[in-house]
């Protein structure tokens, strides 16, 4: 049976948006690699009071605020590691490793320099993405459309899915380009509902598939330089979404929804148990409120997505 670790990890950011980084001793597992700060949590030990004790050990820093931000499980051949990882940008100390680690500071655009541990490779995910997802709603028109999607972006959302099963390939094609138009003026992700080929259509961020498509690939069928997201519902669909390599999962409904009244939701127990199998980051999905992110990140979620709470109801 393989060992399990519980790991407190420090995502440590400071005023020039640079996050701090550590080179592993070679000696040690993963060794040699760069990782986010942090170390195992003790028996009868919080994340916070284990990232704490950690950071000042380590680095010592002293740690004067830190939020959650996600959980992640990763299986190595010889271990089980489960992340908690939590954004740190209020600290003291001077910095320094008293065990001679080679420590750096670096901008988000130069972390794919370093080499990371496969288990890092979902917080390195997260660093760029917004904590709230819009999924595109009712319109009437598209006059009624472009109305929402830049009341969305006024609102400071900054990462959007494109969802419109009812339009053809046309609509959905014209809608994708003014809404990738909308969104390079505001620095915003566009991902679109649909399958892999619809890239070879319209330059978007990403694609997003849905539990149907899902299916369809038996590997990532888009470059790494492109976002891949999927909908998940049960620990089935998490695994083939892991396995064709995607970058953030959507998973519902994890709360009664109007969109899907028939659904049986999964409540935030079945959602939590999701994310305890999950390698790769998580949203909310299903009867999501604003309010209700401290509680997805709680069960160790990195953000909600919402229609009816971001896009609003059609008028």
């Amino acid at each position: 049976m393989k060992q399990k670790v519980h790991v407190a990890v420090g995502l440590i950011r400071n005023k020039d948006n640079q996050y701090l980084i550590s080179k592993r001793h070679t000696h040690l597992h993963q060794g040699g690699l760069w990782e986010f700060p942090g170390g195992k949590v003790e028996a009868n030990e919080t994340v916070y009071d284990a990232l704490c004790r950690e950071l000042h050990e380590e680095l010592n820093l002293t740690v004067k605020q830190a939020k959650p931000l996600l959980r992640i499980s990763y299986p190595y051949p010889d271990k089980d590691v489960c992340l908690d990882v939590w954004l740190i940008d209020d600290f003291t100390g001077d910095l320094h490793s008293p065990s001679e680690q080679a420590i750096h500071w670096a901008h988000p655009s130069e972390l794919l320099n370093y080499s990371f541990p496969a288990a890092n490779k979902a917080i390195l995910s997260c660093i760029t993405l917004p904590e709230s997802y819009v999924i595109t709603g009712n319109f009437k028109n598209k006059a009624d459309y472009i109305q929402h999607f830049k009341q969305c972006l006024n609102r400071g959302f900054r990462l959007i899915q494109l969802r419109s099963p009812m339009s053809d390939l046309d609509m959905l094609i014209d809608l994708a380009n003014l809404s990738r138009s909308l969104c390079e003026k505001e620095n915003a992700k566009l991902i679109v509902n649909a399958d892999a080929n619809f890239l070879l259509q319209c330059d978007i961020a990403g694609i997003h598939l849905n539990r149907h498509r899902l299916f369809q690939y038996n590997y990532r069928p888009i470059h790494s330089d492109k976002i891949l997201t999927a909908s998940v519902h049960n620990l089935n669909e998490l695994q083939q979404a892991i396995k064709i390599e995607v970058d953030f999962i959507v998973v519902s409904p994890v709360l009664k929804t109007t969109s899907h009244p028939d659904a049986i939701p999964l409540g935030w127990s079945g959602f939590e148990k999701i994310i305890n199998e999950s390698s790769v980051p998580i949203f909310a999905l299903g009867g999501m409120k604003q309010d209700m992110l401290v509680t997805a990140k709680k069960c160790g979620a990195f953000g909600i997505a919402a229609i009816s709470e971001f896009w609003g109801d059609e008028k």
